[in-house]
């Protein structure tokens, strides 16, 4: 299995450290280099062409979200660059820098404070194509396209300024979880999947073993038809299942 090479653009000294030296502890990463600004990232990322970079939304001289909307304009035209994604990381789950993060091309969103097995996860399923979305982050962008649409003079193709389109629950979908019940034990797992607790957490809350909480989150993910934690919570919020 192929490394997933990483760059990190970060202000904060002690994040940048500590996200640093936990990721060149992990077998599956190849940690490339870091940048303290928005400038000196914009240009590591496309010198050193990570698979993933991951990008403070908070940088001095240029925030995250330009640096993302600069790079994604540079990944348009050079297809050196096509196989980097973007991982947000932000300390606040502000709903306008959320969706102006998306919209300017982030592949992924995550909280600092996020468990860093869960961080793990993010980098894994941006790698593979997928879009990651911290469970708090994932409430606002879910609640956001609930909103009912209002008239506009735009064309009916078109998308507003600083938005994300997101799909809401297809039909199919809402079949499936109707057809797959699941236990009062697996939405308390579920539950917690949502709020970003790992398995140890949620065996600790739950009073039960790792053991069988991963055997609960292995009958989830085959009951949404979920790849992996974040589509599960993502299909839970949006089908109602989880408040």
């Amino acid at each position: 299995m192929s490394k997933i090479s990483v760059a990190l653009i970060e202000d904060h000294d002690l994040t940048r450290v500590g996200i640093r030296t936990a990721l060149q502890q992990r077998s599956e990463i190849e940690f490339l280099n870091e940048a303290v600004n928005g400038s000196q990232g914009l240009k590591l990322i496309e010198t050193e062409q990570p698979d993933i970079a991951i990008v403070d939304i908070g940088l001095p001289d240029m925030d995250g979200i330009e640096l993302t909307r600069k790079f994604k304009e540079a990944q348009s035209t050079n297809e050196a660059l096509q196989q980097t994604k973007v991982l947000i990381l932000t300390l606040y789950d502000n709903e306008d820098a959320v969706l102006a993060a998306f919209a300017a091309g982030a592949d992924s969103y995550c909280m600092k404070n996020v468990n860093f097995d869960l961080l793990l996860e993010a980098l894994a399923a941006t790698h593979e194509g997928g879009v990651w979305i911290d469970p708090a982050i994932a409430r606002i962008v879910l609640s956001h396209t609930k909103k009912p649409a209002t008239a506009t003079s735009q064309p009916a193709d078109s998308q507003p300024e600083n938005t994300v389109a997101i799909s809401a629950s297809e039909p199919e979908e809402e079949e499936l979880l109707e057809s797959y019940t699941l236990t009062e034990r697996e939405l308390e797992v579920l539950r917690l999947i949502v709020e970003g607790a790992s398995n140890a957490e949620i065996a600790q809350r739950l009073f039960i073993t790792v053991g069988t909480v991963k055997t609960h989150v292995r009958n989830i993910l085959n009951k949404l038809c979920a790849d992996d934690r974040t589509q599960a919570a993502v299909r839970a919020l949006r089908s109602g299942l989880v408040g």
